[in-house]
């Protein structure tokens, strides 16, 4: 993987972690009731749900490839289709994320832990976006497990400093992800983003 195919692939995997989507409402949920601290094993259980996504699409793949290359380059395609259509519902969208304060309670660091791991483990949307993600990035005529690793230990690092980002502005972050008009603000300009990566992944050549 040469390094300019690995700095597209890590804009795309920023472009994701930032975009605000289940794993960050948990976090930010988790960190304004117990506090940045204490909400860390919270975002080291998403990291634990999202590894076990990245085998899962990165077994699958592997076995697509020394299956049928052509399927392969479908599966390329598709996947920029798909992350032009996340752009366009994204952009679209005019809800707003809402986070509740609840109470502070006593959840055990391993009850944090198992509850994030299932919001990764249990959202088909992670796994459709992995397979519509890795192929623009995995060259089928070299070995595919250094690839994998790669790509799977670059997503994970990256979602933990942005978990941690999120973690650490949640309060201020609440006022504007309930306000519609920021909302709808930041919805386009992810959209946009979105729509931008599909048009480029689907230009990438490993």
């Amino acid at each position: 993987m040469s390094i300019e195919v690995w700095l597209s692939y890590f804009l795309a995997v920023v472009i994701l972690s930032v975009s605000p989507g289940a794993g960050a409402v948990n976090t930010m949920s988790t960190s304004i009731r117990v506090g940045v601290r204490r909400s860390i094993p919270a975002i080291f259980g998403l990291q634990a749900g999202l590894a076990l996504d990245i085998l899962l699409v990165g077994f699958g793949l592997g076995a697509l490839v020394a299956s049928s290359v052509t399927a392969f380059t479908v599966l390329k395609w598709a996947g920029a289709a798909y992350l032009v259509y996340l752009g366009y519902r994204k952009w679209t969208d005019q809800g707003t994320v809402e986070i509740s304060r609840g109470q502070a309670g006593e959840a055990s660091a391993w009850k944090m832990f198992n509850q994030a791991a299932l919001v990764n483990l249990t959202n088909p949307k992670a796994l459709v976006f992995l397979v519509a993600l890795f192929p623009q990035f995995i060259d089928p005529a070299r070995p595919q497990l250094m690839q994998f690793f790669i790509l799977g230990l670059t997503l994970v690092g990256v979602d933990i400093l942005v978990m941690f980002g999120y973690a650490s502005l949640a309060s201020s972050l609440r006022q504007l992800l309930s306000s519609r008009r920021h909302m709808r603000i930041q919805n386009r300009i992810f959209g946009g983003l979105f729509v931008g990566a599909g048009a480029l992944l689907a230009s990438v050549k490993s």
